[in-house]
């Protein structure tokens, strides 16, 4: 037991200070990846975790501090995809729940935009 040498503990550290995988992506994808995930209302420490990207970055994207102009126009683009594919969506409904649900959709895009 003298001799031996201490174990190297190889598990990754629970965020913030570790993420569950590296981040691999150029800072183009991350800015993309990151406007695609806050459009779909995932939040930043979640974005985070399943991507590897900074939560400080994120977090500064999402405040404006950087991309101030592009990000916001990249999350409406987003969200606008995300309202086009839900009406599709909507469409194998038919009936009063179809109705309802489009209803619901255009609600929560306008909410959303509103912001």
């Amino acid at each position: 037991m003298e001799n031996e040498s201490p174990a190297i503990d190889t598990r990754t550290p629970s965020p913030p200070y570790g993420y569950s995988c590296e981040c691999t992506l150029s800072p183009e994808e991350q800015i993309h990846v990151v406007a695609l995930f806050h459009a779909n209302k995932i939040r930043p420490s979640r974005i985070a975790f399943r991507v590897g990207i900074d939560i400080a970055f994120i977090e500064q994207l999402i405040a404006g501090e950087v991309e101030a102009e592009r990000f916001p126009r990249l999350v409406a683009q987003y969200r606008r995809e995300r309202y086009q594919q839900r009406m599709h969506d909507s469409r194998r409904r038919s009936g009063g729940q179809r109705y309802e649900l489009q209803q619901r959709i255009e609600r929560e895009f306008h909410q959303e935009t509103e912001l």
